[in-house]
């Protein structure tokens, strides 16, 4: 049978099934494939301390580890090569970052897609249809969603790793755009890309209970934990790719931020992505929830005179909301009202990783009632 998919593709967005062409055609910036640092993507950053050379150099592992040259697939592992780079560049489309685009975009041109068979059509739409939801607009992911994966012929690993995937995307997106930000590089972003909207606020109406796993956790593992905050029924779940997680549970600790300013950051996250589980679980006052929920001239007001705290709103609402928009005027008061250069950066790593938590919870698992 044909293979449905030509080889290359001279932009970023690329559709389920192709018209078979007789010419290769390169990606449009094809040398991206080949950058020597797959997670900054050559982006040239300031000498760091060890602290975040450390953050980063996990973060560059997690990357090898999810995108790696070449798959093996099994009955339990169906998820190929293919499917992993496609829906990084569905996520990275999303997010407009032109960097991520193109490395993705560059790295999956050369591979053979899926048969043209219906069925694989299917599996691919539905695929790309998630990543697109979980990644735009997080809180509209239900139960159904998974059983729609369910239905194409993905595992519990599969689904567990696809959403590791867009979570991830997630947050390299925020570094990236962070970190030319940083260098005061200028903004490129494609005319007409929408921001992700906030999650509406009934999202958070619903009575609190416990996280509860939507998919099979694997058996007979130790379940790590990756954070304070995180319910080991989610360690147990991510247990299906115990590297990564095991990466996870080093990664999370060593962005080291201010505690105050790390969880402003992560009420921020669980309420524009609709993380009930997540704004539930954060050990803030209650009164500053109630003004996160209300919006960002509620909580300006409930922190009047803390000009850092305004500038981190602002901040890390634009690097949520749109990162390719996120530029030198908006790190700058970062620095500007008593952070470092490093800790800044820090801060808008930490806010990508709530991103990605946020996703894992929202994708895998809902918040129930208590008995």
């Amino acid at each position: 049978m044909e293979q449905s998919r030509a080889h290359g593709k001279s932009h970023w967005y690329h559709e389920t099934q192709a018209r078979n062409q007789a010419a290769d055609v390169l990606p449009l910036v094809p040398e991206a494939a080949h950058v020597a640092d797959r997670f900054l993507l050559d982006l040239t950053l300031p000498p760091f301390s060890a602290q975040t050379r450390r953050w980063l150099e996990l973060s560059r592992q997690i990357s090898a580890h999810l995108f790696p040259d070449a798959v093996d697939v099994n009955r339990l592992n169906t998820f190929s090569a293919y499917e992993r780079l496609s829906t990084a560049l569905t996520v990275a489309q999303v997010f407009g970052v032109q960097r991520l685009c193109n490395h993705y975009a560059a790295r999956l041109a050369p591979l053979p897609g899926p048969d043209s068979s219906r069925e694989s059509n299917h599996r691919l739409a539905q695929i790309t249809q998630y990543a697109r939801q979980l990644a735009a607009s997080p809180s509209i992911i239900c139960t159904q969603s998974r059983l729609q994966l369910d239905a194409v012929g993905l595992t519990a690993p599969d689904i567990v790793l696809i959403t590791q995937i867009v979570g991830f995307i997630g947050y390299q997106a925020r570094v990236v755009a962070a970190g030319q930000a940083l260098m005061g590089l200028p903004v490129r972003w494609l005319p007409g890309m929408p921001m992700q909207d906030d999650a509406p606020a009934s999202c958070f109406d619903s009575p609190k209970g416990s996280w509860r796993p939507g998919l099979a956790c694997r058996e007979a593992t130790e379940a790590h934990q990756l954070s304070d905050e995180l319910p080991q029924a989610l360690t147990a779940l991510l247990a299906w790719d115990e590297s990564l997680r095991d990466m996870q549970a080093e990664l999370i600790p060593s962005l080291e931020v201010d505690q105050t300013l790390a969880t402003l950051v992560a009420l921020l996250n669980a309420r524009v992505n609709g993380s009930v589980s997540c704004f539930q679980l954060n050990a803030a006052d209650e009164l500053l929830k109630a003004a996160t929920l209300t919006g960002e001239r509620a909580l300006k007001l409930w922190l009047p005179d803390n000009h850092l705290a305004h500038a981190v709103i602002q901040a890390v609402l634009l690097i949520i909301r749109a990162p390719d928009r996120f530029s030198a005027a908006q790190f700058s008061p970062l620095t500007g009202h008593g952070l470092s250069v490093e800790q800044a950066f820090a801060l808008l790593a930490w806010s990508g990783v709530c991103g990605w938590i946020n996703r894992l919870k929202i994708g895998l698992g809902e918040v129930l009632a208590d008995a």
